[in-house]
């Protein structure tokens, strides 16, 4: 057996101990899993060097700021506004609660960054107006956080950060822009919303579920007088990189100079999450609340939410640079490739891969650990490079968070919804079936993709 599976093996069983066994935080079985590494393969004398490569990329620091953004959007109800106006245009429509669910999720777990954090905010409001409207408890449950994961794969989730950053590792002279690198993203996620929108759909068939009464809808003058300005955030978030993928070449190249348009490309991640906090701040109506010194506690606050995501993100970083050492991708790269598979057997194996591996190790990790090994393996059958990278974050982040037992997302709905475990789970395997199925037809090219 080659060693990097043995290495691989002893990583999954200390976190799986860890983490499902004694019910204690990722970002320690990682920690000590990187600690139990160090010591089987001897290289505790490299430590330093692999602590200063985990703290020294720029991606941590885009990551950080996304992740203090996305506490400043949800401690000042900015978000709820945003979800109310959606819900009552659409909670007319049968079914119109789902439909607000998957929308609304989807959009406001890519600002939040954080999938169960996501279900208990916007579940808050979704899953009573699913249940009003008919839907079983269990459904309800599933598709808050079906739809809420979905972040985890949209712009500007910190997974695609590190997805991108896999990329560059592997091909640092493709001079890949950010602006393409998201476009990519949203011809993917877009295939993947529509999917939850048809199973929101057929099940409304299955169930006979009935639109949201009058009386249960929030009237539309009064939301959107109060809450139109949030409705800008993905304007203000999204734009720079739509133009700087439209314009990149024929406007910013011609007047900053190639090495210019490609740093304000590299650059556009550190100050947009600082301009919409910023506008947050500026259109929340409780202005006490964004004073200096309640912003400095939300952020006190907010450690618990900020530290383990990042931490788990460093650490990951540090096992990638040891495995890098000990070969790891590569003997894993050899063995995968040595089985001769098919395209079709090859996107099949990794996406078996990653569901099993995203039971007991968060995405964010595996894309940072074996994401350029994913990359690598799925380009050797013929598979796009850069749309294998930006599957990274819906293989590893969305899978991971929908499918038992780290599937948090379910757990947070369930509570929400109140509903019966052994239902949830038989309901959330349709979900993740049709998760699975969508990642192969998309790494299979059946489906277009924009920006490819």
């Amino acid at each position: 057996m080659p060693s990097a599976f043995i290495y691989l093996g002893v990583m999954l069983i200390v976190i799986g101990i860890w983490f499902m066994l004694f019910k204690r935080p990722v970002y320690e079985a990682v920690l000590i899993s990187f600690i139990i590494l160090l010591t089987i393969t001897g290289t505790w004398g490299k430590v330093l060097g692999y602590i200063d490569a985990g703290l020294s990329t720029s991606l941590i620091y885009s990551m950080t700021a996304f992740v203090a953004m996305s506490i400043i959007l949800t401690k000042t109800k900015v978000i709820d506004s945003c979800i109310a106006i959606i819900l009552s245009l659409l909670g007319r429509v049968t079914g119109g609660a789902g439909y607000v669910s998957v929308v609304a999720s989807s959009f406001m777990g890519a600002l939040s960054g954080s999938g169960p954090g996501n279900v208990m905010a916007t579940g808050t409001l979704t899953i009573p107006a699913m249940i009003k409207s008919g839907f079983p408890r269990e459904l309800a449950a599933n598709i808050e956080s079906n739809s809420s994961y979905m972040g985890n794969m949209i712009p500007p989730s910190s997974n695609i950060v590190a997805a991108m950053g896999a990329y560059i590792a592997l091909y640092p002279n493709e001079n890949l822009t950010m602006g393409r690198f998201w476009i990519v993203l949203w011809g993917i996620s877009l295939w993947f919303i529509l999917q939850r929108l048809l199973m929101v759909w057929t099940f409304c068939k299955y169930y006979k579920v009935k639109p949201m009464t009058k009386e249960e809808l929030p009237n539309l003058k009064e939301v959107f007088k109060t809450g139109w300005q949030g409705l800008l955030l993905p304007v203000i978030i999204l734009l720079p990189f739509v133009l700087d993928y439209l314009f990149k070449d024929n406007f910013f190249t011609a007047r900053l100079g190639k090495d210019g348009a490609k740093y304000l490309s590299s650059s556009l991640l550190l100050f947009i999450a600082g301009i919409s906090a910023i506008y947050t701040c500026f259109i929340c109506k409780d202005k006490k609340m964004v004073s200096l010194g309640n912003i400095a506690k939300m952020f006190a606050d907010g450690v618990k939410t900020i530290s383990p995501a990042i931490g788990v993100c460093i650490i990951g970083y540090m096992i990638g640079e040891l495995f890098k050492d000990m070969n790891v991708a590569t003997e894993m790269e050899a063995f995968i490739t040595s089985m001769s598979f098919s395209k079709l057997g090859m996107v099949l194996f990794v996406c078996l891969f990653t569901c099993f591996l995203g039971m007991v190790i968060p995405g964010s990790s595996l894309v940072v650990i074996f994401g350029p090994m994913f990359i690598s393996t799925l380009a050797t059958v013929g598979v796009s490079p850069l749309l294998a990278a930006a599957m990274l974050p819906c293989i590893c982040g969305v899978m991971c968070g929908i499918t038992p037992p780290l599937g948090l997302g379910m757990y947070a709905g369930m509570s929400l919804a109140e509903s019966d475990f052994g239902k949830t789970f038989k309901n959330n395997l349709w979900w993740v079936a049709a998760q699975f199925i969508m990642e192969v037809l998309c790494l299979m090219g059946v489906l277009p993709i924009m920006g490819l």
